[in-house]
């Protein structure tokens, strides 16, 4: 059984590498131009290149995103932009208009081509289209079903690759193809700088009583009538699996470093049970209580078992979820047994408990800060309050375990917070 590939975010070269180490077969990036996430970090050609060798190196792939629907004046330079693409051997182009298509095609005709979720592709007729014209992969519509997609597999050559999103944030509009941000606020949501108008709350006004706000409500659930659950399929994986689907896709670009790694971390897991068991497999609780730890909304499994609008849509909040904060990552080891070098995320102190997740590991280490030493002076402290700072921290019973470099450390937050939507 050829396995299906676990595709991750990558919005910086730091959430590349925890990516690749947390478990992800393959990243998709973005350039400072021409994708549809304008206000990540993204990456300029020589770190496309890094990013490439570091992929290559260690048997990854790397995917570029030049899948804007493009104006007239978003085609300046792009000949030369393609051609630094292939200079940086990117294993793949993600492209959604055809013009964008055939200026790959004719520039860089040796780079492998993924038609992009914006295209839509939602019947096999359109997917043996593309591959017609030379596509090697195809990004599927997220409104199709899995029913849906096993028929698109049974009706493609097989050589012919179908990917899938399988977690993270949902769009309201058809494929993401959305026009609200252009028209309330000029940032054009198909040339990478969406404005989220679907997390807002809405209100009716009256034309002659302009000063007078009337709830939006449906069957009385609230008001945010356009805000999305996030999708989360970890819990079906042999359904993906038998649809034929042949790369799991994660969202999640503008997502932290841990975010990345914890959803990633649990995919894998959950992933390399099935292939090791494919008869016996069973969902592990394990793997949702992880992915339940990073910052999220309510859960959906979208369109993949049929329209669900009524389980789909979250119309009391757009705020995310977050019970727990991401306070370092293991950078080294220290001489004395049970210390560790930590890079500071967020504030820690001494006496807090903690817990530590670490590559390539199916189980959550529990333990409590005992001491912080600061990590040039040798000062003793009571916090790590300095954002990435660098200290030694001895843990209460780890003498003699074995931390790999990358793991994360994380709190529980003192209650269950929500956190309003940023853009």
């Amino acid at each position: 059984m050829k396995k299906i590939e676990l595709l991750a975010p990558a919005g910086s070269m730091e959430k590349l590498k925890m990516a690749f180490l947390y478990g992800a077969d393959a990243c998709y990036l973005g350039g400072t131009a021409f994708g549809l996430r304008a206000n990540a970090k993204n990456f300029d050609l020589d770190q496309i290149t890094q990013a490439s060798e570091y992929a290559h190196e260690r048997g990854k792939r790397i995917y570029v995103t030049v899948n804007i629907m493009a104006h007239n004046e978003d085609l300046i330079g792009l000949e030369d932009y393609l051609k630094g693409l292939s200079q940086a051997k990117v294993d793949a182009i993600l492209v959604s208009d055809p013009g964008i298509f055939m200026t790959v095609k004719e520039t860089v005709p040796e780079i492998e081509v993924h038609l992009s979720t914006q295209a839509n592709a939602t019947n096999y007729r359109t997917v043996q289209y593309w591959k017609n014209q030379g596509m090697k992969r195809a990004v599927l519509a997220r409104e199709l079903s899995l029913k849906e997609i096993r028929e698109i597999r049974d009706k493609v050559d097989e050589s012919f690759e179908l990917e899938a999103f399988v977690h993270g944030a949902m769009c309201v509009s058809y494929s993401g193809r959305c026009l609200l941000s252009s028209f309330l606020t000029g940032r054009d949501a198909n040339r990478g700088a969406c404005s989220h108008p679907c997390r807002w709350k809405y209100h009716l006004v009256e034309s002659t009583r302009p000063d007078e706000y009337y709830p939006i409500e449906e069957d009385g659930h609230g008001t945010y009538i356009l805000n999305s659950k996030d999708l989360c399929m970890i819990q079906h994986i042999p359904d993906l699996v038998h649809a034929g689907i042949s790369s799991l896709k994660i969202e999640g670009r503008m997502k932290s470093v841990y975010y990345v790694a914890t959803v990633v971390r649990a995919y894998r897991l959950a992933l390399d049970a099935f292939y090791n068991d494919p008869i016996h497999w069973k969902f592990n609780p394990y793997w949702m209580e992880e992915i339940e730890k990073t910052s999220h909304r309510k859960f959906t499994t979208g369109f993949y078992y049929g329209n669900q609008y009524e389980v789909a849509q979250a119309y009391d909040t757009s705020k995310y979820i977050r019970e727990y904060s991401f306070t370092g990552v293991v950078i080294g080891e220290n001489y004395e047994s049970g210390c560790w070098k930590i890079e500071q995320r967020n504030k820690f102190s001494v006496g807090e408990e903690v817990e530590i997740i670490q590559p390539n590991s199916n189980t959550t280490i529990y333990t409590k800060v005992l001491k912080i030493v600061e990590g040039t002076t040798g000062e003793l402290r009571k916090d790590a309050p300095h954002p990435q700072e660098k200290v030694i921290v001895k843990f209460e019973n780890l003498e003699g375990v074995e931390l790999k470099m990358g793991s994360i450390m994380r709190k529980k937050l003192n209650s269950s917070r929500t956190l309003n939507h940023k853009p």
